[in-house]
């Protein structure tokens, strides 16, 4: 193949890659946004039902059930609200390592608070058991309890199906890219496949 002929079509793959990872990247941080939106409107649906809820409650259980409710989710709506904004300004125009080492960086963050929440679900059930044996603490512990497991519950779940959709983006779309790109036979170089 003439030389300029070689350049020509590595230009113009390169050009073809660039545009499917800006793509990629595009449509990672819109999935972003869109999770982003989803935990705001719990956390805002919560803020305002336990806030109405710790006004009317009819028992103390209540009034702490819904008390840590609205406390949660304040601090849920301020995760969502920078987490929506720092999505939407995302540079989309990676190259492919920065763009494979964000996709990685994303789906360890969402596995590592599914973690986390089920360490809330498990602080829920133990202040639920603690309220058996401490009387004077018992509504508190039952109602703290209760909200723990509730708010812990829904966020393994939003966390899990964060990183599925995540994961599933990138075996649709980044992993059929990258399995294009390997090295050459020499090892000095790298080659790409067309379709």
């Amino acid at each position: 193949m003439p030389m300029r002929a070689l350049l020509f079509t590595t230009l113009l793959m390169s050009a073809i890659s660039y545009g499917q990872l800006t793509d990629f990247n595009a449509q990672r941080y819109k999935i972003d946004q869109d999770l982003m939106l989803a935990l705001g409107s719990w956390a805002t649906v919560n803020i305002v039902g336990g806030g109405v809820g710790w006004a009317t409650a009819p028992n103390d259980e209540m009034k702490y059930f819904h008390q840590m409710n609205t406390l949660w989710n304040t601090i849920n709506l301020g995760l969502a609200i920078p987490g929506y904004l720092k999505a939407k300004r995302k540079r989309t125009d990676l190259d492919f390592y920065t763009t494979t080492d964000e996709q990685r960086k994303t789906e360890t963050v969402f596995l590592v608070n599914a973690g986390l929440d089920i360490g809330y679900v498990s602080a829920g059930l133990l202040l639920r058991h603690m309220a058996t044996s401490n009387p004077t603490e018992k509504d508190q512990f039952t109602g703290y309890g209760n909200s723990l497991m509730i708010q812990g519950g829904f966020l393994l779940l939003f966390d899990w199906i964060a990183y599925g959709v995540h994961r599933n983006h990138s075996r649709k779309q980044l992993s059929p890219l990258l399995q294009k790109i390997e090295l050459s036979n020499s090892g000095i170089g790298l080659k790409i496949m067309l379709d």
